[in-house]
């Protein structure tokens, strides 16, 4: 008797326990069984401020004194615009069908996947890839540069100005991938918490240290340099005189720089999936990219016309090395430094999306390689036990190796940075998030929206081909001057 009451009362107990697993299951889960996403308005914008306002801001003193006082605040707002806009439009590709209900996607890429399929996905895949390899390039060149202008401002603060420092960027480049080698060997380094923290307060404080000394300078020079039009023909630059033509390719060049410095929206559907619903995903997010690209916005604003207003036509391709050696030369120190933490951290967070996908790929291929697929656990004193996995390490290496190689070959910033900027524009922030929008809302052909939106994608199209001509020319020219692995500056 005693023994069947227990039961009972055990089943019952059991009966409310899974009613209330499930009710708290729906409390602690989301529509998709992962774990409920608290991220808010405000964790989405700080998230979009700390990924766009990177190594990009350096060079927009060079961008707007190329096109001038009229133009270059005029180029970088329709950006601004044009990016809100097409931003807007990706965040209700976040879910496919139903903007509120669908299947959710985790990556820009899963987006194209749900709403286009086929042969585009490959190409999304291969843009996005390629670029975020380019990104590899331009930071082991704009760290260089910064650890060399450590250099350069102590060695001048030594002598007084009387030694010129030459000195050859090889060294720092070697050690920059000396630096990614080790750190690329930590799988999912890129998804350490405390990292987008570092990286965030390190761009905050170049970009200020960059602002406060462009209207120090200013306010010291008691003019305001520069022209309506932007750099004069015959003016002398380290690359010689600058011609009419290229005076041409240096203004497209500089729409490369001003595309680079937003270009962000591959982390947009990542960013998104870190938000609560309700209210819909999509809703918060547009409040958080309007935010978040206007605090941007006037912020590259101030940093690009303050660096043009301090240097005019002598504007530098990386704002802070063209302080030259002023005291205070340890603030310079500090913005450098803070310059080369953020980048090695910022390089890994580029490069493991690309490193995980050939990994990935090379897993499914050659499954049954040993050197591919086994992990060996080795015993690291004071921190517990690595997993080591043959591929991986020589994969990760010869890839660091090969961006290394390629900066010594062309270690010119700007050339660099405008061809990144015109290559992921238009593919990956008009003409995806466009093509996405249409499929979605399954708009008309020939219809008033949809000739309307080709001719925006056309126009950022011709922007970018622009852009992509400038910097090639860029590259062209620079080399007549250079002799690889001889640079120095």
């Amino acid at each position: 008797m005693h023994y069947s009451q227990v039961e009972a009362q055990t089943q019952a107990d059991n009966q409310a326990q899974a009613l209330n697993i499930e009710a708290n299951y729906s409390k602690s889960f989301d529509d998709d069984g992962r774990l409920k996403r608290t991220g808010t308005f405000w964790t989405a914008s700080s998230h979009i401020i700390t990924a766009v306002i990177g190594s990009g801001v350096l060079s927009l003193a060079w961008a707007v004194g190329q096109l001038g006082w009229v133009a270059g605040p005029t180029i970088m707002i329709l950006f601004a615009l044009v990016i809100l806009y097409t931003s807007a439009l990706l965040s209700e590709c976040y879910r496919s069908g139903d903007p509120v209900t669908g299947p959710r996607s985790y990556t820009y890429m899963e987006a194209v996947k749900a709403h286009l399929g086929g042969q585009k996905v490959k190409i999304c895949g291969i843009i996005q890839y390629i670029n975020l390899f380019g990104v590899a390039i331009g930071y082991t060149i704009a760290a260089s540069v910064s650890m060399m202008a450590i250099k350069r401002s102590n060695c001048f603060h030594k002598s007084h100005g009387k030694d010129p420092c030459h000195m050859s960027s090889n060294g720092y480049m070697i050690t920059f991938g000396i630096v990614e080698i080790l750190f690329s060997q930590i799988p999912d380094f890129d998804q350490v918490w405390w990292l987008s923290i570092v990286a965030a307060v390190m761009s905050f404080t170049y970009s200020f240290i960059g602002l406060s000394l462009g209207i120090a300078e200013t306010a010291e020079n008691k003019v305001i340099k520069g022209s309506l039009t932007g750099i004069s023909i015959g003016t002398i630059t380290h690359a010689g005189t600058v011609t009419p033509t290229q005076k041409l390719w240096r203004s497209f060049q500089a729409l490369g720089a001003i595309a680079f410095a937003y270009s962000f929206s591959i982390i947009l559907i990542e960013i998104q999936d870190t938000i609560k619903a309700p209210p819909a995903e999509y809703k918060t997010m547009k409040k958080a990219t309007y935010l978040s690209i206007f605090v941007t916005t006037a912020f590259y604003l101030l940093c690009g016309c303050m660096g043009y207003a301090a240097f005019g036509d002598q504007a530098p391709g990386n704002l802070l090395t063209g302080f030259g050696f002023y005291d205070p030369y340890w603030l310079l120190d500090i913005a450098n430094i803070a310059i080369v933490v953020h980048l090695v951290g910022a390089y890994q967070v580029y490069c493991q999306p690309l490193f995980a996908f050939v990994e990935k790929w090379s897993a499914q291929r050659w499954s049954r390689s040993d050197f591919v697929t086994a992990e060996y656990d080795l015993a690291i004193p004071c921190c517990g036990v690595y997993q080591v996995n043959f591929f991986r390490v020589v994969w990760r290496t010869i890839f660091v190796i090969i961006t290394t190689v390629i900066a010594m070959l062309l270690p010119f910033f700007n050339d660099v940075v405008g061809l990144l900027g015109a290559l992921g524009f238009w593919p990956l922030t008009v003409y995806f998030p466009i093509e996405m929008y249409i499929a979605q809302k399954k708009i008309k052909k020939w219809g008033s929206q949809w000739v309307g939106f080709q001719i925006l994608s056309f126009g950022c199209f011709l922007v970018s081909v622009a852009a992509a001509v400038g910097s090639v020319a860029g590259v062209v020219l620079d080399l007549k001057t250079y002799k690889p692995f001889k640079t120095s500056y």
